[in-house]
This record gives C-alpha cells, structure tokens and sequence, in this order.
C-alpha cells in the first residue's frame, strides 16, 4: 500500500508528525497548510513546532523527497484532514465549530477518484464524519466508491512520534468496508492494536476519553482549593491517598488547557446538556480554577507592593498548557499571565520552549530570577524541578500551583 500518495490537510501538532511517520514508513506525503510560512518550513526540512525527534523525521522525509509542503491541496490516493475544530463562544455552553474540517473537505473534492480514502482526524462532535459524507455526495461523488471514516489521534504532547507508532487506535466507517479499508492502512505503520466500529462511536469514543480525564482532574482542582482553605498540603494529601490500592487522585493544577481536554467534553455537553451533567460541571470546574489561581496571585501581589511601596513585579515561570512544549493552545497559565496583565499588574514569564510572545514580556531563567518580587510557578517544566532551582528563592514569596516546589 505504501506507493500511495498521501495527502494531509493541516500540518500542525497532529498533521505534520503523521505526514513525516508516513514518509518514514515509505509513502510519497503531500502536507498542506494554508499558513504559506510553514509551507516554507517545512519544505526547508525544517519544523515549526516543538516535539521531541520530529526535527529529524521532517528533515529525512524532505531530503528524501517523500514529503512536500503545498498551500493548496494536491491530487492523492488517500486524504486525512486534521485541521482544528475550536468551539463557537455562544451562551452558556459553546457550540462545537467545524467549519474548518468543512472547508478542507470541500477544498479536495476536486481531487477525490473512485477507490480514495477520506479520513478525519481532528476531534469532532458526533455526526462530523457523516456530514463529511454529505459534502462528498453533493459535490457529486459516489460514496459506494469512495471509503470515508473517523481515526481520531490519542497522542500526548511531548511523545507524539512514539504514540503515533504504538498507541492503539480506532477506525470508525461510514460502512463497514470503509471501516475495512482504512483500518488495513493504519496496520501499515501502527504496532499498537486498530479497533473497528462505526464512525458515531468512534467520535463518541475521543470525547469520551478526554471527558474522563477532565473530570478527574476537576475531583483533583477542587480538592486543592479545598484543602488550601483548610491549611493542608494537597501534594501530601493525594500521596498518602494514593496508597490505598484502588485510589489515583490525579495532580491539580492551573486548570486545563490544550485543544482537546479543554475543548472536548463542550462537544458532548452542547449535545445533550440536560444529562452531561457532570461533565459540564467538570469543565466549570477545571475553568474556575484558572480563576481562583489568578485571584490568589493578585491578592499576594497586593501585599507584596504595599511592603515595598511599588508595583510588585510578577514572574509567571511556564506559560504552555502542559510541561515541556510549546503549545499554547487554551492555557490556563497563559490566562493567568494575561488576565493579570490585563488588570494592570506587571507581569513577566520565563517560558524556554517559545521565544516571544507578544503580549507577556519573555525573560531568561536567570532574569526572571532576578527580577522576581513574586515567583508564580504555573507549569512544571524540567528546567523549574532542578534542586538548583529552587535554592534560588530563599528570600523571595513563591506560588506554588503545579507541586514543582515539593
């Protein structure tokens, strides 16, 4: 199967490692990006993203010429959209948004022969798949013909190129060949298991696994409010909890961030909001405690500048939604550096997996240090767990709110 040609719709943290693990595995890859700087990035065997090893797979497959970078979509034997599904901020629940995916179906119909795969990739509420379907069949193509199904991604930032090899994925058709069809192409290059069902379950399936981790990490996030009201230490707390043999308390912190945990459980919820009660008060939760961070920052702050009679100076140490990338996506320690900022407090970051931003003024380890009259350490990034580093602030007021201190 590998002399296909591949085409992939969208080359950011999903399409572009896929693109290069495809070319790494023998097919011709062609990657398309609407955003023509990172069509010349990568065409220079070059990435835009951190992700361990990806440098080197983007870097073989372009010198290989096995992978090229295009604005516009080109003619394939199998096409896979992973562009990203946000949600529409409309009232109390936000509305899943999947224009995007719409608009990149329609943008390779030209293309599509009898025999093509079409797969989608990027989390989606239930019913994407089908509608993909539609837009094919409108555009005037047999989908007695053509095999179109859901493979939603389960890679965790920071692994992504070894998940995308043994991770176990799930293949949902809209018919049973098609699910056929695109699971025997996953076998070519997955090691871990590929499990068939139809295309509603295998949506369901992706906003299910992350609902379930955002409710507990909400269980987690209200318990460290809990327990900084009642002056307990939360990271021994869930230690000692944890010793029971059927207990795993997750670790709080910040809130949640990333384009998926953050964003999925709103699909099911907007969906049926009379019965995702639970999940709906998960997401509440995990946003509250954004805010809460952000309140208790400021009250430290207060304190801090009438003892020095000026404005305290605020070191944000971590700014990615999770520990050692570069991916800002919904980050709940990006908000809390923003909101503050927002609200007229002087607020710097130390963030060494991006090198500007441009609303927070980006400092180096050794001078935010420095300049720190209030350390807020939000992400536990291998540089902040140092020993080294901690001994630095002996004299400085720290907040302390994903355990990297303990």
């Amino acid at each position: 199967m590998n002399n296909k040609t591949i085409c992939i719709v969208g080359l950011g943290y999903i399409g572009l490692p896929t693109a290069a693990l495809l070319a790494e595995n023998g097919y011709n890859v062609i990657g398309v990006d609407i955003n023509e700087h990172i069509v010349q990035t990568i065409n220079q065997g070059n990435i835009h993203i951190v992700e361990p090893d990806l440098d080197s797979f983007v870097e073989s497959a372009v010198r290989a010429k096995k992978l090229k970078a295009y604005s516009t979509p080109q003619s394939g034997d199998i096409y896979i959209i992973c562009v990203p599904t946000p949600f529409h901020e409309d009232g109390d629940i936000p509305k899943p948004n999947i224009d995007y995916v719409l608009n990149a179906v329609n943008s390779i119909t030209p293309y599509i022969k009898n025999g093509d795969l079409v797969i989608l990739e990027s989390t989606s509420p239930v019913g994407t798949t089908q509608k993909i379907g539609e837009v094919l069949g409108k555009a005037g193509i047999d989908l007695s013909k053509v095999h179109v199904a859901y493979c939603p991604e389960r890679v965790l930032p920071g692994k992504i190129m070894e998940e995308l090899i043994y991770n176990n994925r799930i293949v949902g058709g809209l018919t049973p060949q098609a699910t056929k069809e695109v699971t025997s192409f996953y076998k070519t290059f997955v090691k871990g298991e590929v499990l068939e069902t139809d295309a509603s379950t295998a949506e369901m399936c992706k906003l299910t696994e992350n609902s379930y981790r955002d409710v507990n990490i909400a269980f987690a996030n209200e318990l460290s409010i809990i327990c900084e009201n009642a002056g307990i230490n939360v990271w021994n707390l869930i230690d000692l909890a944890n010793h029971h043999p059927r207990v795993n308390i997750l670790q709080p912190g910040v809130g949640v961030g990333g384009h998926c945990i953050a964003v999925d459980p709103w699909f099911i919820v907007s969906k049926d909001p009379e019965n995702a009660r639970l999940i709906r008060t998960s997401r509440e939760v995990n946003n509250d405690k954004t805010d809460w961070v952000i309140n208790q920052v400021k009250i430290c702050a207060d304190k801090i500048s009438s003892k020095l009679g000026r404005a305290s100076q605020i070191v944000c140490f971590g700014l990615a939604f999770k520990p050692d990338i570069d991916d800002l996506r919904e980050s709940p320690a990006l908000r809390v550096a923003t909101d503050l900022q927002e609200q007229g407090y002087k607020v710097m970051a130390v963030e060494p997996n991006i090198q500007d931003h441009d609303q927070i003024k980006l400092l180096n380890l050794e001078d935010g240090i420095k300049k720190a009259d209030l350390v807020v350490l939000l992400v536990k990034h291998k540089q902040f767990c140092k020993p080294s580093f901690k001994q630095n602030f002996q004299d400085i007021k720290v907040l302390d709110f994903c355990g990297g201190m303990d």
